[in-house]
């Protein structure tokens, strides 16, 4: 096809004459939107993202020629408005392929306050701080936005930028050990928002322990973000310190060896030293010391082995001291003996417990030491006297999550064996699902494939904690309730936000899902409720629609919400749900009766806790009450599963009667079973845990579920071989360890005493605050003598664990050291450089604490624009519009037969144009199909054919006249006339059948 027949295909001839004037519709479209088009982009109302689409522009003379050219068969006026609605409808498009964005201004100016609450920082001046800002943003203009953030060594928001600024207490939790101005100011930056002004001030005494300020300077800098600083400034001129506390490397029990305490001063002075050992003093005296570095020596004398803990402590005049925090240094000996077996008891339990077991463990001549699980140790180097501890039958609320910890790590990192024995306050029922005893342990307590165990349903209602950090408490707290459920058993939370409305912050949801559920529980916002009702109706509601067996609900609050309607609490009561209200800092001690009497009248308990740190203890005991379920109190004759030297001389076992529902893990040896008709029942299992191993006996070795055993003639040589299967096992090796702090890092020397020098590879794994972690690889500094160092994470204990491998020999060591107290105790003055160079690098101004509000945010400013896409809404203006052009082509409106609807009559006639130009077309092409076809003689033939004698000699087809389009009946509607023209096209249809037919 050539050019012609190309371009005659795409502009077709036209039907009708077309003058320059034809061209008007064209041209005032390509004027008016890329005028509209221009005008936008230029006046910042809507950016477009790609220019390329409006190319597209050229299909427009092909849309304008359609109609130029009378192929619409439209009347004029009405061809004309379709052509507009198809340029319109096209011009969106293109619009929609440029990706526009919609520019707004704002004049709005955010700023966040970034508050330092270190350990350098004295409380006084953060209080100071908070009472500035609050005064400040109280003056401010009502547009304007306000935020705050605390931070230490770590940062966190305490409120978002918003107009309001609800701030009542700290519920941040922050860690002080050190300072992270760079993570403050990222974090500053990051809540500001996009469309406004934003500004950060930056209250601190420029004391910087980590992180890197420069880069954050440069990025803040780049953003456009002024950084103001009111500075907190000191300088101590007299201040007094201990650095360290050295004990000796060698000891034996029996002789008397030397403690050194160095002690610094900035100023020559006196006072009273004191020297404790394991809480006991054994040096008190005065002593006199010189500006700089003094070392004083002390004696002391261990009579017996054990872990023996120093602590070491300096008094001044007050005014000769700034910081009492750095005026202690604690260090700590480890004389090893003969290994013991610790006894952890409930001090609110049952004797019967334990005493069986204890008994049969002192006459297999081990050496026993019984302790209360409040005097369980809370630092994991005080437990490596015990080779293995045991709890029988105490719950995890009896300790808290600190010593729980110590003890995991006890096992993993220095090979103590542990051992849990079952009874109503054990395993599941006891509290330990998720915690660090559970990870230690060869059974879970997750039970979801138990088909006998109906699940929980608990709702927790979480209203202001209005005292430090009360709602990080709450939030912990609650979390910590979820750990104990199972996972099929289903918690909500219900609170009142900042916003003042009663909502779920998540409903009635499956404990498994505990990762989703925290991050929602850590961003949210709790507010002061006004009353109990909407919650406690909320959680009514959600739990009633629950199929849980057990149901339950937890109010934590400060008692001035008002109290429910008594018809509320009845059906409470109707639908056997319990609720325990915990009354936490009452405002002005006030009456807080209500709260206790909806406990008791629904079956659930009150809760007065004096110090927040009992609340962990009673959402524990709380959330306990879903999970009794998990106790079997039936009997049965355990079933061996796997041949173990526990079980050595034993042919038979006696029966138990109860036991605690469990889940064995992979890698666990399920030593016996319980009732062979259930699912596989661990009654006792091991396994090895880092460096340790530990055993569960979901039964009891007491009285209550194993009186049988407790009568049974091998049951102290049970008791036996099980505790020497999972204790410790000490090992003589060659290796010495000594760890201590310097300059800011740790320092491990490692020295091998073996016989036969040899060349070993050294590892050491560290542990400290902080979640520290860190693996280090020792280097050889000499001969026998090894080397590493780490960066320290703050405050706390460390403890370090060594193998040496070479030659045949693989030997662990174990070491260790404190660090009593944070490095920012050793800052003695503000660093105002730090501050000017903040001030200097984002434009900031150095305030001075006595701006109003409108000072503070009087800054210049300049309406700050941003941009959000549009597509969305165009695509739906796009998929209106299509049908009505559409309709605008292909639908008629008779406007004469609507007003006949209404009895108004016709006063002019009918239109129509569409259906007329329809049976005209319709004619037209009948015409051509009926023109005479070109005669062709028919081929010869070679066979005999017959002849109809009826067959005519010729036959003549002539072509029918086209017919005469019929005067159109004006007074008709169009469906009347198009079934006329149907019974006149009928009969002219029938004679052409017959004349084919003859």
């Amino acid at each position: 096809m050539n050019f012609r027949g190309i371009l005659l295909g795409i502009f077709p001839p036209p039907r009708r004459r077309i003058t320059s004037w034809s061209a008007s519709p064209l041209i005032l479209f390509l004027v008016i939107y890329l005028g509209a088009c221009a005008v936008l982009e230029l006046t910042g109302v809507i950016l477009f993202s790609k220019l390329l689409p409006f190319a597209l522009l050229v299909v427009t003379p092909w849309l304008w020629w359609m109609h130029a050219a009378g192929y619409s068969r439209l009347n004029p006026r009405r061809s004309l408005v379709a052509l507009f609605s198809r340029f319109f409808l096209f011009g969106l498009l293109i619009v929609l392929l440029t990706e526009p964005r919609a520019v707004r201004k704002h004049d709005a100016l955010s700023i966040v306050f970034a508050v330092d609450t270190s350990a350098s920082i004295k409380p006084e001046k953060v209080e100071q701080a908070i009472q500035y800002i609050v005064d400040a943003v109280a003056d401010k203009p009502q547009i304007d936005e306000a935020g705050l953030v605390f931070f230490g060594k770590d940062a966190a928001v305490e409120l978002p930028p918003n107009i309001s600024f609800p701030y009542e207490a700290i519920n941040v939790q922050i860690n002080k050990d050190g300072t992270d101005i760079a993570q403050a100011l990222s974090l500053a930056a990051a809540m500001l928002p996009q469309e406004h002004q934003g500004r950060i001030v930056l209250i601190t005494d420029g004391i910087e322990t980590t992180g890197n300020l420069n880069s954050v300077l440069d990025a803040l800098k780049a953003a456009d973000v002024a950084v103001d600083v009111l500075p907190i400034q000191y300088n101590y001129e007299d201040e007094v310190w201990l650095e360290r506390l050295q004990l000796p490397r060698f000891v034996k029990s029996g002789e008397t060896y030397e403690a050194a305490v160095l002690l610094s001063s900035l100023q020559k002075g006196t006072g009273r030293l004191t020297l404790q050992e394991n809480g006991h003093v054994i040096f008190d005296d005065t002593v006199e010391f010189d500006a700089g570095k003094t070392r004083i020596a002390l004696p002391i004398y261990l009579r017996q082995p054990g872990y023996y803990e120093y602590t070491a402590h300096i008094d001044v005049p007050r005014d000769k001291d700034n910081w009492t925090r750095n005026n202690r240094a604690i260090s700590y000996l480890y004389l090893k003996g003969k290994g013991k077996i610790l006894v952890v008891t409930d001090p609110e339990g049952n004797e019967l417990d334990w005493a069986p077991l204890i008994r049969a463990l002192i006459e297999a001549e081990r050496d026993v030491e019984q302790i209360s699980a409040y005097a369980l140790p809370r630092e994991h180097l005080a437990l490596l006297p015990y080779d293995c501890i045991i709890f029988p039958n105490i719950a995890a609320d009896a300790f808290d999550q600190q010593q729980l910890q110590t003890l995991h790590d006890a096992v993993y990192n220095q090979g103590t064996g542990f051992l849990m024995i079952g009874g109503k306050n054990s395993f599941g029922p006891g509290g330990y699902h998720r915690t660090p005893i559970e990870q230690l342990l060869p059974v879970s307590m997750d039970i979801s494939q138990k088909k006998v165990l109906p699940k929980g349903a608990m709702v927790i209602v979480l209203h202001t904690c209005e005292f430090e950090q009360g709602n990080t408490w709450a939030k912990r707290i609650t979390k910590q309730a979820i750990n104990v459920l199972d996972d099929r058993d289903e918690v909500g939370v219900v609170v009142y936000d900042w916003q003042g409305a009663d909502k779920w912050l998540f409903p009635l949801t499956p404990a498994g899902e505990y990762t989703r559920l925290a991050r929602l529980i850590n961003n949210a916002q709790i507010g002061d409720m006004p009353s109990f009702e909407p919650t406690m109706k909320m959680g009514l509601a959600g739990l009633q629609a629950s199929d849980a067996a057990t149901k339950h609900m937890i109010i934590i609050s400060d008692g001035d919400p008002s109290p429910p309607p008594p018809k509320l609490i009845d059906q409470f009561i109707a639908s056997k749900i319990s609720v325990s209200m915990v009354a936490i800092n009452p405002h002005g001690g006030q009456d807080i009766s209500k709260m206790q009497s909806i406990s008791n009248v629904t079956g659930g308990r009150y809760h007065f806790p004096s110090d927040p740190s009992q609340l962990p203890s009673i959402f524990i005991k709380e959330a306990k009450t879903l999970r009794r379920s998990a106790i079997q109190n039936r009997t049965f004759v355990p079933t061996v599963s796997f041949r173990s030297p526990i079980l050595k001389g034993f042919d038979a076992l006696p029966p138990l009667h109860g036991y605690v529902l469990t889940t064995p893990k992979p890698r666990s040896k399920t030593i016996l079973e319980g009732p062979e008709e259930d699912d596989l029942d661990p009654v006792l299992a091991t396994w090895r845990y880092g460096l340790g191993a530990t055993a569960a006996i979901t039964s009891d070795l007491s009285p209550n579920w194993g009186a049988d055993w407790v009568q049974w003639e091998h049951y102290r040589a049970f008791v036996k071989q099980l505790i020497i299967d999972i204790s410790r096992v000490s090992k003589k090796g060659s290796l010495r360890t000594r760890s201590f702090p310097v300059a800011g890092q740790g320092l491990i020397l490692i020295e091998d005493y073996a016989p036969q020098e040899a060349f070993l590879q050294v590892q050491a794994q560290v542990d400290g605050p902080d979640n520290l972690s860190q693996a280090i690889t020792l280097e050889q500094v000499g001969p026998r003598r090894y080397e590493g160092r780490f960066p320290l994470s703050g405050e706390g204990r460390y403890q370090v664990r060594a193998v040496g491998v070479g030659e045949g020999r693989e030997e662990h060591a174990h070491g260790g050291f404190v660090v009593p107290y944070s490095r920012e105790y050793l800052r003695f003055r503000s660093n105002k450089i730090l501050l000017d160079q903040t001030l200097a690098k984002t434009g900031g101004r150095e305030l001075n604490g006595n701006e109003t509000g409108e000072q503070l945010y009087s800054p210049r400013r300049q309406p700050k624009e941003s941009s959000k896409p549009i597509v969305d809404w165009l695509l739906i203006l796009l998929a209106c519009l299509v049908p009505m052009d559409v309709a605008l082509r292909r639908v008629q409106l008779d406007l004469e037969v609507i007003r006949g609807w209404f009895g108004l009559g016709r006063s002019a006639p009918l239109s129509d144009e569409t259906f007329s130009a329809l049976l005209a077309r319709k004619h037209d092409v009948a015409a051509t199909l009926q023109q005479p076809e070109p005669q062709v003689a028919p081929p010869l033939s070679l066979k005999r054919t017959t002849k109809p004698d009826s067959y005519p000699a010729t036959t003549t087809r002539t072509a029918p006249a086209s017919p005469q389009p019929e005067a159109v009946d004006q007074t008709l509607s169009t469906t009347e006339r198009l079934l006329a023209a149907k019974r006149r096209a009928q009969p002219s249809k029938e004679g052409s059948d017959d004349d084919q037919t003859s």
